[in-house]
C-alpha cells in the first residue's frame, strides 16, 4: 500500500480544486483590488476619507455576517448549489457597483458583494476537505492558498492599471468574465449535491449578531467624525450594538448549537488566538487603507504607480507564509507567531515617520518586511490555537476565527480611516484636501498632509503591539497542551 503522501489527488477532487480556486481568487482579488481606487472614489463622490472608508467596511461586515452561516446553508441547501448562488450574487452585484450612482449605493452593492464573497471560500474549502480527506486534505489546501498568495500581490497592480486606465468602474468589471468562469465551471464539474442533517436555524441569534457588531462599528467611526462620544449619533449605536452582543453571548451560552460557539473563549487558547486574529486584521486590512492613498495625496503618485509601489507586501506575506508554515510544524505556532509580530511591529516603525519624500524604496522595503510579518504570524496564530483545541471543536474555531479576523478588519478600517480624515481636516477638509489628478500641491501642504498618515500609523503600529500579549499567553498554551499529549503518549506506549 502507498505512503498517504504519495496517495495521487484523483481527478474528482482536482476538479473541486479548480473551481474552488476560481471562486477565492475572486473574491480575495476584489479585497486587495479596491484599495488602490478609494483615492479616485473619494474625488468622483466628492466625500471624505471617513465616509470613502465603508467601502472596504460594509463589504468585510457582510463577510463576517455570513460566514457562520456558510456550514448551516451547505447542509440545508448542498454545498454545490450555495458555490453557484454564491458566485451568481458575488458577479452580479459587481456589476452593480460599477453602475453605482452614489456612495451609499456603491457602499449597499459591496454589502451584496460581501454576501457572496463571504460564502465562497468556506463552502468551497468545505467541498475540497471532505472530498480530499484527511490523507489528501493537506496537499489541496495548499491548493487554495495559490490565490491567496497572487491575489495581494497582482491585485493592487491591476487596480492601479484600471483606475488610471478606464476607470474605477472597472475594478469591479473585472470580476465579471472570472465569475462567469467560476459558475459554468462549477455547473459542469462539482457533483450533484448531496444534502445533511442541518441543525435548526437559529434567526434570534443572527439577527443579534447582524445588528450588534456593525452598529459598535459605525457608532465607533461616528465618534472620530464627530470628534466626541457625546453625540447621540456616536453614543446609542455603540450601547445598542454592545447590547445586542452582550444579549446573544447570554442566548449563545444557553443553546445546544449556537451559531457562534462562545464557548470556546473558555479555552485560553482560543481567547488569546481571537484577539491576535482581531488586532492583526484591524492592523492589516487598516493599514490597506492608509497607503494607498498617502501615495496618490502628498506623493501625488498615479494609480499604476500606487499599484506598483505596494505589491511588495503582497509579496512579503508569499515569502513569509510557506516558510512559516514549516517552522509551525517543527516548532509549533506560538512561536512562530510571536516572531512574525516582531517583524510586523519592526516593518511598521518607518511609516510613523512618512514624510512627502521618504525615499520609496525605503517604503517598499518595509512592506516587504511588513507582509512577511503578517504571512508569518497570522495562520501559525490559528495552528497554535488549533493545538490547544479538541478535534471536534475545530471546524468552530476556524469560523470564528475568520469572522473575529474580519470584524478586527472592518473596525480598523473604521476607525483609522476617521483619524486620518479629522487629521487631514485640520490642514483643509478630508479627501478634498488631496490634489486632484494632475493638480500641483506646494512642497509644505503635502509635508502635512503627509504627517497627517504618519500619525495615524502610530495607531497602527499599537495595533500591531496589541497583538503580541495574546501572542505571549498562546505560545504558553500551545506548549502546555504539546507536552500534555507527548506525556498521554508515553504513558500511554508504556
Amino acid at each position: 500500500m502507498p505512503h498517504s503522501r504519495d496517495e495521487p489527488l484523483g481527478p474528482d477532487v482536482i476538479r473541486i480544486a479548480i473551481v474552488v480556486i476560481a471562486g477565492a481568487f475572486m473574491s480575495i482579488l476584489d479585497t486587495t483590488i479596491v484599495n488602490v481606487a478609494l483615492y479616485d472614489l473619494g474625488i468622483s463622490f466628492k466625500e471624505g476619507v471617513d465616509s470613502i472608508q465603508w467601502i472596504v467596511t460594509g463589504y468585510m461586515l457582510a463577510m463576517a455576517a455570513v460566514i457562520p452561516l456558510s456550514g448551516w446553508i451547505a447542509l440545508r441547501v448542498g454545498p454545490k448549489r450555495v458555490f453557484i448562488v454564491s458566485a451568481v450574487l458575488f458577479t452580479l452585484s459587481s456589476l452593480l457597483c460599477a453602475m453605482a450612482w452614489s456612495l451609499p449605493s456603491l457602499i449597499a452593492f459591496r454589502v451584496l458583494q460581501g454576501v457572496g464573497g463571504g460564502l465562497l471560500m468556506p463552502v468551497g474549502q468545505m467541498m475540497l476537505a471532505q472530498a480530499a480527506g484527511p490523507k489528501r486534505v493537506g496537499r489541496v489546501m495548499s491548493l487554495v492558498a495559490i490565490p491567496m498568495l497572487i491575489a495581494p500581490v497582482l491585485g493592487p497592480m491591476l487596480g492601479g492599471f484600471l483606475v488610471d486606465g478606464p476607470g474605477w468602474e472597472w475594478i469591479f468589471l473585472v470580476n465579471l468574465p472570472v465569475g462567469i468562469a467560476a459558475v459554468i465551471l462549477a455547473a459542469k464539474l462539482l457533483k450533484p449535491d448531496t444534502r445533511g442533517q442541518a441543525w435548526k436555524f437559529d434567526p434570534l441569534g443572527v439577527a443579534l449578531m447582524a445588528v450588534g457588531v456593525p452598529a459598535i462599528t459605525y457608532g465607533l467611526a461616528e465618534t472620530g467624525s464627530a470628534g466626541t462620544i457625546s453625540t447621540p449619533k456616536a453614543w446609542a449605536p455603540i450601547i445598542v450594538g454592545a447590547s445586542l452582543t452582550t444579549l446573544y453571548v447570554l442566548y449563545a451560552l444557553r443553546r445546544e448549537r449556537p451559531l457562534l460557539n462562545v464557548r470556546l473563549f473558555q479555552n485560553r487558547g482560543f481567547s488569546a488566538a481571537s484577539v491576535t486574529a482581531f488586532a492583526l486584521g484591524a492592523t492589516l486590512f487598516g493599514g490597506m487603507i492608509l497607503l494607498p492613498m498617502y501615495e496618490q495625496g502628498p506623493r501625488m503618485e498615479s494609480a499604476m504607480m500606487t499599484g506598483l509601489l505596494l505589491a511588495p507586501q503582497g509579496l512579503g506575506a508569499a515569502i513569509g507564509a510557506p516558510i512559516a508554515g514549516r517552522l509551525t510544524d517543527r516548532h509549533g505556532g506560538g512561536i512562530v507567531a510571536i516572531v512574525g509580530l516582531i517583524l510586523l511591529t519592526i516593518a511598521t516603525v518607518p511609516f510613523t515617520m512618512l514624510s512627502a519624500t521618504t525615499p520609496q524604496w525605503l517604503i517598499m522595503l518595509a512592506l516587504l518586511f511588513r507582509g512577511m510579518g503578517i504571512g508569518a504570524s497570522m495562520m501559525p496564530a490559528f495552528a497554535a490555537a488549533y493545538a490547544a483545541l479538541d478535534r471536534s471543536q475545530i471546524p468552530d474555531a476556524t469560523s470564528q476565527l475568520n469572522v473575529v479576523q474580519r470584524v478586527g478588519g472592518s473596525l480598523g478600517s473604521a476607525v483609522l480611516a476617521v483619524i486620518l480624515g479629522r487629521r487631514l481636516a485640520e490642514i483643509g477638509g478630508g479627501t478634498s484636501a488631496n490634489p486632484q489628478p494632475g493638480a500641483t500641491i506646494p512642497l509644505p501642504v503635502r509635508e502635512k498632509m503627509a504627517d497627517a498618515y504618519a500619525y495615524t500609523h502610530w495607531w497602527v503600529l499599537v495595533l500591531g503591539m496589541i497583538a503580541l500579549l495574546p501572542a505571549t499567553v498562546l505560545f504558553r498554551v500551545e506548549r502546555a497542551a504539546r507536552a500534555e499529549r507527548l506525556a498521554a503518549l508515553s504513558r500511554h506506549t508504556d
